[in-house]
């Protein structure tokens, strides 16, 4: 098997540096045993549900290294239920997910998921931390937001603690927080994400952070990115839309349909968009119907995080339960182009390393030095 050695990997006791995020229990299980480290996302957990699903993860990896991720935007309402903020959102908006319904014929969700049955709070998101505060966990990561006064409880209790940026404010703002760790996510990156180009991107966090490890993020699925990334200074890479080729995706809560499954498989790098309808933060995903509806300039505009997703997390569900074609996206990168087919996790996870190997090792320039 290939190694690949960085300063960040061999202090966390891994044989390369692939960080693997996911919302799979298996999934996650399965980088961390294939060599790299799985971060599992835990933002679609109730914090009464963390521990099991840790439990869960920690039964299939022993003592190997988890990695989790946790988001803690700001501006979230502190003293709201769901049920009253449904009852008070915009009637503009309501009347157009109504309208989408309709127009598409999709049928009421029978199912209770996280989209149509939490809201993010402030409390929501302390739960979640106490339960990574009492877990095992070796490495946590902040997705969106973060407090200095949860890094330094998390780092208190011997996790490592880094952070999901999208811009050298971003890092600028974080220079008062005694980070171990920063990813330095580019647009061409799944899910929440910004505006600058991970080429770009990259080597500057990387310049400004001094000895301060960077992972790299953003369009990353093939060796050779990693190779790039390894050559511009990262210690290592974080892939998210990767993973959900992988054949253990099969099954669980975040199992991924057959109809899902072949919209990402047929993806190219183009055909992903940027939108605020599924959050209310500008967020990635594959392109489809629901992309367009809300890119539409008839359509109103997306309300902020989190009653956006109040808004539409009845539709969301129903759309995922019953498989409605046109509708059915997923959160996914530019890199989307690199997955082509159902693998499994070690599988990719080889061929990254092979990918890796030959980039490092062959190249078309020469060094003349004189």
């Amino acid at each position: 098997m290939v190694k690949i050695r960085t300063k960040l990997a061999e202090r966390l006791g891994i044989d390369l540096p692939i960080f693997g995020f996911s919302h799979s229990v298996d999934v996650t299980a399965a980088i961390t045993n294939s060599g790299g480290l799985g971060v599992y996302g835990i933002a679609h957990d109730p914090p009464d549900a963390v521990p099991g699903k840790l439990a869960a993860i920690r039964k299939l990896l022993g003592d190997r290294p988890l990695g989790i991720d946790i988001m803690m935007p700001k501006g979230m309402p502190e003293d709201e239920t769901l049920e009253n903020v449904r009852a008070n959102l915009p009637g503009e908006q309501v009347a157009y997910v109504a309208g989408l319904t309709e127009k598409y014929q999709v049928p009421a969700s029978t199912k209770k998921t996280f989209f149509n049955s939490v809201l993010r709070t402030p409390s929501y998101f302390e739960g979640q931390l106490q339960a990574l505060l009492a877990s095992d966990t070796d490495l946590v990561a902040f997705g969106v937001g973060l407090t200095p006064d949860a890094v330094s409880r998390l780092q208190a209790q011997g996790k490592l603690v880094g952070a999901l940026i999208g811009s050298p404010h971003h890092f600028d703002a974080y220079r008062g927080v005694d980070l171990d760790f920063i990813v330095a996510q580019g647009t061409e990156a799944g899910a929440h994400t910004g505006q600058i180009g991970t080429m770009v991107m990259v080597p500057e966090i990387v310049q400004m952070a001094g000895d301060l490890p960077v992972l790299a993020a953003g369009g990353i699925g093939h060796g050779s990115q990693i190779a790039a990334a390894l050559s511009m200074g990262a210690q290592g890479v974080w892939l998210g839309t990767t993973w959900l080729s992988a054949s253990e995706h099969g099954h669980g809560d975040h199992a991924i349909g057959d109809k899902l499954r072949a919209k990402l498989f047929a993806a190219g790098s183009g055909d992903t968009a940027i939108t605020k309808g599924s959050s209310g933060k500008p967020q990635r995903q594959v392109r489809s119907a629901w992309t367009e509806a809300w890119a539409d300039p008839n359509a109103p505009p997306p309300l902020k995080m989190p009653f956006q997703h109040a808004l539409v997390g009845e539709l969301l569900t129903a759309i995922d339960e019953h498989e409605v074609d046109p509708l059915l996206h997923s959160p996914a990168g530019q890199g989307v182009v690199w997955s082509k087919a159902e693998r499994s996790v070690p599988e990719i996870m080889d061929d990254l390393a092979e990918q890796t190997a030959i980039g490092l090792k062959q190249g078309i320039a020469t060094l003349e030095e004189g």
